[in-house]
């Protein structure tokens, strides 16, 4: 590792479990997304227009805290020193936000529950808690900011007990290089903390995915995770310079110098390898000083074809923007619908027609940042490119107001919820010349898989992603609940069964919480057991997960 100019001290362990609990855990929801006191309101344009698209909502009362902690079983191991057998604090790292994570917990039924949580605060803390793990032969699921989207936090069902170790207190600046702009983090930081932490130091690590206020930075590694700002500061595999990681066989310490001379990196085997390897504890990460300007802009565009040739042509021309994000016809009505400022988008949509932009309307918001020549040089290329394809800039008051609000996104699911809707996403990346038809395969399917089973589902796309090669598109997915959690179960099994279907008839390869195990093929498959094997021969970290 870099030599770091300054070093902070972790805290020491502290074996308070309930006090941990209510000062790192107890201020998130229980059953859904963000903290106790968030809420969104979907407005009523917005809820008109689901009710008109779809149909009504079936609300479904949830089972409260109390009654989900009635519930919960005893432990089936002896009381620890370091392990917690706290009922709440079990409950609250059983599950993930999937869908059915998320349907879980709001029907009460969590499913099978870890023995125990541990909260180690340091390296050496996490080391001795794995040890003990492995003396009585559990299973063990780390937990980082309980984002997970891939379903890897589940407990599995069976003989073996399970411990949940999670790296919630490990949640602080290490040491900083300065010179070499690079800085070392508890794994367990989450991202306002990370950047809190270096805005002392007038730098930055411009990691922004969805869902920065709550995951961590070792979350970030072990799912390789990109951030809305990534066209600029790079996904987080740019920017993960190395770690120390525990696990079953004995510890590494990787990383140190701008790039490896010989031999595999090993830095990719952990990228994306979801805890399946170990625990990693301390990251270091690339990071750079603050931007002095940055300005978010949005144009839009008469139809989808001129929009996304308006983005493939920014993209390939390589602009330094740090973001593009492009909306299909239906997500940006649905944007506009939202908003709730009905007056504002009348003269907004009278101004568009005025400039040949009326109906199927597709939005594209880009940002730019650096010095302020800089970004003005960028912003007038950008809008030249977008130009050609018949964009129209409408300025910076929406681009601002998406900057603003971005991290607010995932909390419509528990608006949505509570007016009778589920939600789901499905991502996916492209090639620029299969993404148009990518993108009406997997809706279409979308529509014919709930249609086949009497419902309607409200869907929509946008490119989170652009590069030389292609792009990455996020779907959205709205529909109305069912009667019982086994039947939403069930119908979003299908949901998922076709759009991946679709996704690799055209062409793309699924992403997110619909990824495949890596490798490709069996060979590569084996690859991975071997290394699995190497590092956790007893197979205890989370067996049964990424493949």
């Amino acid at each position: 590792m870099a030599t770091f100019a300054v070093a902070v001290t972790a805290s020491s362990y502290v074996p308070a479990y309930t006090r941990a609990l209510s000062r790192e855990v107890a201020m998130r929801r229980w059953n859904g997304w963000g903290d106790e006191e968030d809420r969104e309101e979907l407005g009523a344009e917005l809820l008109a227009f689901l009710r008109e698209h779809i149909g009504p909502g079936r609300p479904r009362e949830d089972l409260s805290l109390a009654q989900a902690l009635a519930a919960v079983p005893p432990p089936r191991l002896p009381t620890s020193t370091r392990f917690s057998q706290d009922s709440e604090l079990r409950l609250r790292h059983a599950r993930g936000q999937s869908f059915a994570d998320y349907l879980a917990l709001r029907s009460g039924d969590p499913g099978p529950l870890a023995e125990a949580v541990a909260l180690p605060g340091t390296h050496e803390e996490t080391a001795e808690a794995l040890a003990e793990a492995g003396r009585l032969g559990a299973i063990v699921i780390a937990y980082g900011g309980g984002t997970s989207v891939a379903g890897q936090l589940q407990v599995p069902r069976g003989e073996r007990p399970v411990l949940n170790i999670s790296l919630a207190r490990m949640n602080r600046l290490l040491g900083i290089d300065e010179r070499a702009q690079l800085a070392r983090f508890g794994a367990g930081t989450p991202g306002p903390q990370i950047e809190a932490q270096l805005r002392g130091y007038r730098a930055l690590l411009g990691h922004f995915p969805q869902s920065y206020r709550h995951s961590t930075l070792g979350g970030w590694v072990m799912t390789r995770a990109s951030g809305q700002q990534s066209l600029r500061y790079g996904s987080i595999g740019q920017l993960f310079e190395g770690g120390r990681l525990i696990t079953p066989g004995g510890e590494l310490s990787f990383g140190g110098t701008p790039a490896a001379g010989s031999g595999p990196d090993l830095r990719e085997l952990l990228l994306g390898s979801q805890g399946r390897l170990g625990l990693l504890t301390e990251v270091s990460v690339r990071i750079r000083g603050l931007p002095e300007h940055e300005d978010f802009h949005a144009v839009f565009f008469p139809d989808w074809e001129n929009a996304l040739e308006a983005a493939r042509s920014i993209a390939q021309a390589e602009l330094p923007l740090s973001m593009l994000r492009l909306s299909n016809e239906l997500e940006t009505e649905t944007r506009m619908r939202r908003s709730g400022h009905a007056q504002s988008i009348k003269w907004l949509q009278r101004y568009l027609g005025m400039r040949g932009v009326g109906g199927g309307q597709c939005m594209m918001l880009f940002g730019a940042s650096g010095s302020l020549a800089g970004v003005r040089r960028m912003r007038r290329e950008a809008l030249a490119l977008a130009k050609r394809w018949q964009g129209v800039h409408v300025g910076k008051l929406i681009g601002q107001s998406w900057r603003k609000n971005r991290f607010r996104s995932p909390l419509l699911r528990n608006a949505l919820w509570e007016q009778g809707y589920a939600a789901d996403c499905v991502a996916s990346t492209v090639n620029w010349p299969a993404a148009t038809g990518l993108m009406r395969a997997v809706e279409r399917a979308a529509r014919e898989a709930l249609a086949a089973m009497g419902e309607r589902v409200h869907v929509c796309t946008h490119l989170s992603q652009v590069g030389r090669q292609g792009c990455s598109l996020c779907t959205s997915l709205v529909w109305p609940l069912q009667a019982e959690r086994e039947a939403d179960l069930a119908l979003w099994q299908r949901l998922r069964l076709a759009t991946a279907e679709a996704t690799h008839a055209h062409g793309g390869s699924l992403s997110h919480q619909q990824a495949p195990a890596p490798g490709g093929d069996e060979f590569g498959l084996r690859l991975l057991r071997a290394a699995a094997a190497a590092l956790d021969p007893g197979q205890m970290m989370n067996p049964g997960k990424l493949f």
